[in-house]
């Protein structure tokens, strides 16, 4: 094959590559278009309803907590404070911001598929049957992780700052940026997280990480993990126990799937 010919193939791959990115920006914009068109509806069921003292989150815990005979806060959930807009154009720039990231989020899945048909191509029948369940399993793992902030982390976060007060010479006045970037911040953090086994699989399979390694370094992470949980959640055992739990499941198990990529390749290389 000629340099020319070589060039060409190249530039017809990143062509491909920008409808791929076309399409998928096409996708997230009409996401975030009927986001806007209905943006009253998201704000009031969706973003700020952690705002509502009978939110599903506070309810269910205040129950289970009471259960066990543990007192908990979230039975007397009270937020009376009222979001404030500083700037004059901060509620149209916010409504903009939410529609993009709610375009993201629902969009997820299509955007992997495009990945997909980018990459399918140089990848043998066999491994693109394969990585058919990879969009499956991506794509469930990230939904797990929207689904856990919004009815767990961000319920208990929001709780907990609108509760956080240092003296009573001091009034909390939050202002409405700060809180769409907490939950927003949340919803796309933690659904990234929960996307580490598909991380440790393909980090694997390129032999940068292995089962010895996230062994070693286990207690390491549990630590980090605790960290984590005691930053983003109230300070009680209770809470942060709850959010552990899933990060901890998630490491042992890219642990399980780092194991079956090396195994299998030790075994293709006899």
């Amino acid at each position: 094959m000629s340099k020319e010919q070589k060039e060409m193939s190249f530039l017809g791959h990143l062509e491909e590559l920008r409808w791929h990115l076309v399409r998928s920006s096409v996708a997230i914009m009409l996401v975030a278009v009927v986001a806007f068109i209905f943006q009253k509806q998201v704000f009031n069921n969706f973003l700020i309803a952690h705002l509502k003292p009978d939110f599903v989150t506070y309810q269910f815990f205040c129950k289970i907590f009471a259960s066990i005979g543990i007192e908990s806060g979230f039975c007397n959930v009270n937020f009376p404070q009222k979001l404030q807009s500083l700037e004059l154009t901060q509620q149209f720039m916010s409504s903009i911001w939410i529609s993009f990231v709610l375009g993201i989020i629902v969009s997820f899945p299509y955007i992997l598929w495009e990945m997909w048909r980018f990459i399918a191509p140089g990848l043998h029948e066999n491994e693109q049957k394969r990585s058919r369940g990879f969009l499956f399993i991506a794509s469930l793992l990230f939904f797990i992780g929207v689904l856990f902030s919004y009815y767990v982390i961000a319920p208990m976060s929001v709780s907990f700052f609108y509760g956080y007060q240092i003296s009573d010479m001091i009034v909390n006045n939050f202002t409405m940026n700060s809180y769409i970037s907490l939950i927003t911040n949340t919803l796309l953090g933690v659904s990234l997280i929960f996307e580490l086994p598909v991380l440790i699989y393909f980090l694997a399979k390129i032999g940068l990480v292995t089962p010895e390694f996230l062994r070693k370094y286990r207690k390491h992470a549990f630590v980090v993990v605790l960290i984590l949980a005691a930053i983003i959640t109230p300070p009680d055992v209770g809470t942060q126990i709850i959010v552990s739990i899933p990060i901890v499941i998630l490491y042992e198990v890219s642990i399980y799937i780092a194991n079956i990529v090396v195994k299998k390749q030790e075994k293709n290389a006899k």
